[in-house]
């Protein structure tokens, strides 16, 4: 069976094709999981904004002009609605690392490598914890999902030379706390 791209699907689902919606799903719903777990360290609360990002995918698709690609309009609509979240609830912890390894293992069975790698890992959460939501946006998509600025600027709605700015003072302000903390 041929694999159809995105647009071609879109017309289909436009026409009534329940399946052509599914097979999106299917195709993207991996990557947005892992956009909104970024942001949300609670596997619950990251499948709950991300069934939200696929509603509204489903009732907003008609809508859908191709101006950018698919993944980034609904990179965009994840990021938001996972920020929207994190307003909600007014989370302390807005990052997600990789914490199974650690949650079964005796701290003084882990090497000392991986016990400061941990801990920068948890000082550099602490100290994104601090920026500004603009500035968080910007270096969790840069320095995490390692996107080039021209999508970040489409995903965002503004220029490149803001985004590099916001990123420069993110990394300075990150910087700065990382060696007050030492």
């Amino acid at each position: 069976m041929e694999q159809l791209n995105d647009l071609e699907l879109i017309q289909k689902f436009k026409k009534g094709d329940e399946q052509a919606f599914n097979q999106l799903v299917s195709r993207y719903q991996e990557k947005v999981y892992w956009v909104v777990r970024r942001l949300l360290p609670d596997h619950d609360e990251a499948d709950d904004v991300v069934q939200s990002v696929f509603i509204k995918m489903y009732s907003s698709l008609s809508s859908f002009k191709g101006d950018s690609s698919l993944f980034t309009w609904l990179y965009r609509i994840a990021t938001n609605l996972a920020l929207n979240e994190i307003r909600r609830k007014k989370l302390k912890r807005t990052f997600s690392i990789d914490d199974s390894v650690l949650q079964h293992a005796d701290p003084e069975d882990l090497p000392s490598a991986q016990l400061e790698k941990k801990e920068l890992t948890e000082r550099i959460r602490t100290a994104m914890e601090r920026l500004p939501e603009k500035q968080k946006k910007v270096f969790v998509l840069r320095y995490y999902e390692e996107m080039p600025y021209e999508q970040i600027a489409k995903i965002l709605k503004t220029s490149v030379g803001g985004l590099k700015a916001n990123y420069f003072h993110a990394i300075r302000k990150i910087g700065e706390y990382l060696k007050h903390e030492t």
